[in-house]
């Protein structure tokens, strides 16, 4: 039978595997960082009322700017992110991995490269592949925070176009601090000049600010969003950057046209009005996330330091084999790839309790 390896796949694709978590019918899954409280119930009447507005104008394409939508967003990021931006600085698109896929598709490609600093998103690296841009691993540092000393290093050794920093990092969890931010932002210019993507997936959880502040007097910095997990709007698939304008318009040279659906702009629209209450539930979840910490500490577990919605804890000699032992328990967590260190997403009280069981049962067994 025909197999992947028979086609002429590019060559920086061969031995690859697409990314991915297990989809497993179990009664907790904790494993890919969702938000775990079902959107409420007026919430959902509004996204009704809103597509049912957009399907009486399906037979015609969308507003192909989201005109709208980026203006609520520059909104949202306004109130929230200590830091004035307008339509022109917001961008929009299917999810954070298509913006992603845009400013790779602007700034890199063939001959170019793109640095991140791992363990991080492996969409990243997974991205810039399918681009066609060379991917370089940054160092990290024992405790997975970023070695700024040895980055500086890299980023004038190989003159990346993209610089990617994740914070709060995943899967690790931890925050990069404004000033190494800063510091790698002005490395990266006094190498190549370079775009500068810092990755704001999870910083509705974190402990400390947005750095939307940073874009500030720096046109080569984008801020990157997504709905997906404080708006509990996985299903949606709409991301979002903060950037100059200049940059938002060099990632329209490369967007499909039409890109985002009338339906995911007015269910996205719905979301933005009720903004306080999804951020209720963000509330909810960082209290929880504390109190896995807390827990899994007290049981005898290393926790990473996390300010996203999730927590890595370990360390373990065999990492698959306990995750497989906490899976025969009925949760489902996160064989993250990080040697030694499992995943935890923050659920419910309810899920987050079955899944202290469970690692109570082993540090049980593992004491015997």
């Amino acid at each position: 039978m025909t197999g992947i390896d028979d086609l002429p796949v590019r060559d920086e694709l061969r031995g690859k595997s697409p990314y991915g978590a297990p989809q497993l019918d179990v009664p907790v899954r904790l494993n890919t960082n969702e938000n775990p409280y079902a959107l409420p119930e007026p919430l959902v009447e509004r996204i009704a009322e809103r597509v049912r507005e957009a399907a009486r104008n399906l037979n015609r394409y969308p507003d192909r700017d989201a005109v709208e939508l980026r203006t609520e967003l520059a909104k949202y990021l306004t109130d929230t992110g200590k830091y004035a931006v307008g339509l022109e600085n917001v961008w929009a698109a299917n999810g954070s991995n298509e913006v992603i896929q845009q400013l790779l598709q602007t700034f890199g490609g063939p001959d170019r490269t793109a640095i991140g600093f791992e363990p991080s998103y492996s969409m990243h690296g997974l991205i810039a592949r399918g681009t066609g841009t060379g991917w370089i691993s940054g160092p990290r540092n024992d405790d997975f925070t970023v070695d700024l000393a040895a980055a500086e290093r890299a980023i004038a050794e190989h003159r990346p176009d993209i610089v990617f920093i994740t914070t709060p990092n995943n899967p690790t969890g931890n925050a990069v601090p404004p000033e190494t931010v800063i510091a790698l932002y002005e490395a990266a210019q006094a190498a190549k000049p370079s775009m500068v993507v810092v990755d704001e997936a999870y910083i509705e959880f974190s402990h400390g600010d947005s750095l939307l502040p940073l874009l500030e007097g720096r046109p080569h910095l984008v801020v990157s969003r997504t709905m997906s997990k404080a708006f509990g709007a996985a299903g949606l698939r709409l991301g979002y950057l903060a950037a100059h304008p200049a940059v938002v318009d060099a990632v329209q040279l490369v967007r499909l046209p039409y890109h985002l659906s009338a339906v995911t702009q007015a269910t996205a629209l719905a979301a933005l009005e009720h903004t306080d209450t999804l951020l209720g539930y963000v509330e909810q979840l960082k209290a929880e996330r504390d109190r896995l910490v807390a827990e899994l500490r007290a049981i005898g577990y290393e926790v990473t330091e996390s300010d996203a919605n999730f927590v890595q804890f370990g360390r373990f000699a065999d990492s698959h084999e306990v995750w497989q032992k906490i899976l025969d328990r009925g949760v489902l967590v996160r064989d993250n790839g990080v040697p030694g260190w499992l995943r935890v997403s923050a659920g419910t009280p309810e899920e987050n309790d079955a899944f202290l069981d469970a690692v109570r049962e082993l540090k049980k067994e593992q004491n015997a």
